[in-house]
């Protein structure tokens, strides 16, 4: 994938941002072609929206394109268009959460910052067979992502437990004999993997005429 390939902060920062919500076959194209067209934080910032969204059509969910574009104005002229290399300055960033900026900072930058998306938290919570009301919330989840985290490479360490929530530990039907931790996993151990994590349960409907 051409965003493993890179530690430039902002390229990170589009991959990691046309990625949410949407599959890896889908961005690639979009991924290479945005590039081309804003190949740094600048050529961004300088573009008007209608540019940045013109060229995000077809991708959806364009409230990612427009923050984007805000992110790139607020980085350059305040971090000389460079993305920055603090958490706490990062965050700052109109668009950047805390997902985002722990992504883009231990990918680029080697910096010690766990991450939990959707995959991970899965992830976590099969391995450490993780139950209860706490583990409904994303804090204890950082937690431990923190306690297992590698810190001479998060940056791999983060992409490694993402890649193996979206290929091999699936919602559904996870491939625990191709698992490369399935000795480790207390929720295969425990034959619990595919009824974790647990989520809360949706409030029942109610029909009103």
């Amino acid at each position: 994938l051409p965003w493993r390939q890179t530690r430039s902060a902002y390229r990170v920062w589009v991959s990691e941002v046309m990625l949410q919500q949407t599959t890896v076959k889908a961005v690639l194209p979009y991924y290479e072609a945005f590039l081309r067209r804003f190949p740094t934080v600048q050529a961004l910032a300088e573009e008007p929206e209608e540019e940045v969204l013109a060229a995000w059509s077809g991708l959806g969910y364009y409230h990612r394109a427009r923050n984007l574009h805000r992110g790139a104005q607020h980085v350059a002229e305040r971090h000389a268009g460079r993305f920055p290399r603090t958490l706490e300055a990062a965050l700052s960033v109109p668009g950047v959460g805390l997902y985002t900026a722990s992504a883009v900072l231990s990918i680029a930058h080697g910096a010690p910052l766990p991450v939990v998306d959707g995959n991970v938290r899965r992830v976590l919570a099969r391995l450490l067979a993780l139950r209860g009301a706490e583990y409904r919330k994303d804090g204890p989840y950082y937690n431990r992502a923190e306690e297992l985290l590698d810190r001479e490479r998060p940056g791999d360490w983060n992409q490694a437990l993402m890649e193996l929530g979206a290929t091999v530990c699936t919602p559904r039907s996870p491939r625990c004999g191709e698992c490369p931790v399935r000795s480790r996993c207390r929720g295969w151990q425990q034959g619990c993997a595919a009824d974790l994590p647990r989520m809360p349960r949706r409030p029942g409907r109610v029909r009103r005429d």
